[in-house]
């Protein structure tokens, strides 16, 4: 078990959030698929709770207010540095959401880039992110599906300085050196009309098991487990539509 105490390299997945219309009825149904137990932080930041594994962050959970227009949603936050926001615009991308300072945690912004898939950016002061990677419970993986992967693979790898690898028929890994941050996958008709979008993949000891208990908490199978190179791995719908993947990581992961 390793905790991350040191903040991400730039443009690396630093932290996952959800915006749920029923705060309570989500940790009971993530508290049944991971494990996770939650440390409201209070009303001054409208009781955003950390969802923990063994102690530790993992991920938030926040309210999604009564008259918010947008879904219910899983939010992917890269790690950024000084600008990032203001050179988004010029790459093409938008910014939703000016930087705004979050007490003495960090900064953040919220952008989509130029395909419409959101994300955010996170420049920590004194709160790096998730705690827990690539264990159960943790985030093990992030990914950007597009409709125009050329595109996000432009616009990422000049905001982050990164550099596209194909993996695969369609399937890019955007890397620094050896350093794999994340990945792009280019959408086609098999994914209807679903826009571009960020997906997190937590890591799980069972993806069968997980997915289980999902469905028995409520939550329903948008994509069953099926076997890939990098493990097993399923896409669930919590109760209110917030969509996130399981990855049951192989055993030399």
């Amino acid at each position: 078990m390793m905790t991350q105490t040191t903040p991400r390299s730039h443009g690396a997945f630093t932290w996952m959030d959800l915006a749920t219309p029923d705060l309570e009825g989500a940790k009971r149904f993530y508290h049944q698929v991971f494990g996770w137990e939650f440390l409201d932080l209070g009303a001054e930041v409208m009781h955003y709770h950390y969802a923990l594994a063994r102690g530790r962050p993992a991920a938030g959970l926040g309210p999604l207010q009564p008259d918010s227009a947008m879904p219910s949603t899983w939010r992917i936050f890269l790690s950024s540095a000084e600008g990032d926001t203001e050179r988004v615009q010029t790459l093409g991308g938008q910014v939703l959401l000016e930087p705004i300072t979050i007490g003495d945690a960090g900064r953040m912004s919220i952008c989509a880039d130029p395909t419409g898939a959101v994300f955010g950016l996170w420049q920590p002061i004194r709160f790096i992110g998730a705690a827990v990677e690539g264990e159960p419970g943790g985030i093990a993986w992030s990914e950007v599906n597009t409709r125009d992967a050329a595109a996000a693979c432009d616009f990422y790898g000049r905001l982050f300085g990164l550099t596209p690898k194909l993996q695969g028929e369609e399937y890019f890994i955007l890397q620094r050196g050896n350093e794999m941050l994340f990945g792009v996958q280019q959408m086609g008709a098999a994914w209807g009309e679903l826009p571009s979008h960020w997906m997190g993949y937590f890591a799980v000891n069972d993806a069968d098991a997980a997915v289980e208990r999902a469905a028995a908490g409520g939550g329903s199978i948008a994509a069953p487990a099926v076997d890939t190179p990098y493990g097993r791995i399923a896409v669930v719908a919590d109760p209110y539509g917030a969509l996130f993947s399981v990855i049951q990581l192989p055993a030399t992961a």
